[in-house]
Order: C-alpha cells, then structure tokens, then sequence
C-alpha cells in the first residue's frame, strides 16, 4: 500500500529565508512522523531574475510567461538546478533530512511541448513520468525527492515550466493526498482583500469568472482547479513566511477542498482539526 503523500510547492522569499527554511524542515519531520511522504518543488523567478540582470540580458513577460530564448534557456537551467535546487538540498541535509535534488528533466519526469511560438522555450506540461521519483521514495533512507522546474522535449531540447503547474501535476500524477503552496501571498484573497479560509472548487470558479484572482495567483488557482478535479483532496495556499507561526495551524492560508469534501467533512493534518460543512 502506497504511504499517503503531500507534494509541497516552495517560492518566493521562503527559498531565501533561512529562518523559514529551518521551521520547513521540521515541519517536513513532522509530516514524515505521521507517515506521510514528502515530494518538494521549488520555484527560483528571483534568483533567475539576478542571473540574467548580472548577464546583463533582457527579459519580458507575455501572458503572465517568461519569454524563454535559447541563450536565457541556459541560464534558466543553471539557475534552477545547480544553484537554487542545490543550495535547497544543502539546508535540507543540514537539518538532518536524507534528501535528493531532481531536474524534471531527469527520466523525462516533466515531458513538454512549446506553450508558443512567441514564448519561446517555455513549456506546456503533455506528460508526467514519476518512475524517477518513485525510485527515489523506494529507497532504504527514503530520502525527500526535491524537483527542480524544468521541462525536457523530444528532442531532449530543454523548457522554463511554471513551478505551480509542475507541482500540480505531480501531485495528481503521483495520488498525492495533499498538495501545499507556500508563496509571498497570505492566502488567496476575496473581492474586500480578506483571506479565504476555506474555498470549494465552484466558489473557487467563480473567483476566476469574476476577476477577483488576477495576475500570479490567478495562475496558481487554476493549477489548484486541475488539482482538485484530478484527485488531490485538498489544496492549501499560505506565506511560507508564516512558517514559523506553524505549518500546522489551522488559521493560517487557505484549503481548497473539492464541493463534496466541504459537504462531508474531512479531516486534514493542522494538529487534529476538522474541517465541517
């Protein structure tokens, strides 16, 4: 029987704050002490866009993407996979966690195709492979496969994928129970600006239609929908800042729950609570 799993998403200040770097390693023992197994996928916009600035290499954004040159393909790359994920796999090991740094392009775990012609090589996620993973997971230490956004084509020809995305369908992919993103964000927000504490998947719909999430979270939602709709049977959105107030309580972000969990009532890891209609 497979342990149940949570796909934890890591972005924004959370990579560079080694305070809150510290609580997410113990609250990943805690998670861990409850049987659960932990796949961890970062993000790394910040520090690619150091790279490029110290390149001296201009960027733009179209529809929310990074458009992705060759020449910025390769920064992107050595960005996120020998400096953000390998420095993430450091202060993981150094707070005693057996843990192992993964590219989505290693065993092909991320297969892509181009987004668009005027993107560039930004990449559409067609199929997920986890065989690499769950290698990784199967392992005597069970060490904490932690994966960087990179997405590899045809003709092995490699893609600059959103982190959200990546971590949205590896979750489904992998039947994870619960998938988490910690952001700059406290959560997503109403049309008056207010935490949502708890959101079902057509009140999230219509958050979409309305335009009250726009921009980044907008984007985060819809991975949440996907989520949701495949099999994940709960989404939380909070500040990784907010760590260190305790990855477990229960006043802290948003879940998003599919329609008939909120309905039923279920059970989720915040120290015992239980969510109810």
């Amino acid at each position: 029987m497979t342990p149940s799993r949570i796909v934890i998403k890591l972005g924004g200040a959370s990579l560079q704050d080694e305070a809150v770097l510290s609580v997410f390693a113990g609250a990943i023992r805690q998670y861990r002490r409850f049987g659960f197994e932990v796949i961890v996928v970062h993000g790394g916009g910040p520090a690619i866009n150091a790279e490029l600035t110290r390149l001296g290499i201009i960027w733009s954004f179209l529809h929310g993407q990074r458009v992705t040159t060759p020449e910025m393909m390769k920064v992107v790359e050595k960005v996120l996979v020998d400096q953000v994920n390998s420095s993430l796999v450091d202060v993981l090991k150094s707070h005693g966690l057996a843990v192992q740094g993964l590219s989505g392009a290693d065993g092909k775990i991320l297969f892509c195709t181009p987004i668009s012609e005027e993107l560039g090589l930004v990449g559409l996620i067609r199929e997920v492979s986890v065989q690499k993973i769950e290698e990784v997971l199967s392992r005597p230490d069970s060490p904490i496969p932690v994966v960087a956004p990179i997405g590899v084509g045809v003709q092995d020809e490699r893609y600059n994928i959103n982190a959200d995305w990546a971590a949205s369908r590896l979750a489904v992919e992998l039947k994870a129970k619960y998938l988490i993103f910690l952001t700059d964000q406290c959560g997503i927000l109403n049309g008056e600006g207010k935490t949502i504490r708890t959101i079902s998947v057509p009140h999230l719909k219509e958050l979409v239609e309305n335009g009250v999430v726009t921009q980044g979270m907008l984007t985060k939602t819809r991975t949440i929908l996907s989520a949701l709709e495949n099999g994940v049977n709960a989404v939380r959105v909070m500040n990784g800042l907010e760590t260190l107030n305790g990855l477990w309580s229960d006043s802290i972000g948003t879940w998003c729950l599919p329609a008939d969990v909120l309905a039923l009532g279920v059970c989720l890891p915040t120290e015992g609570v239980c969510l109810r209609k």
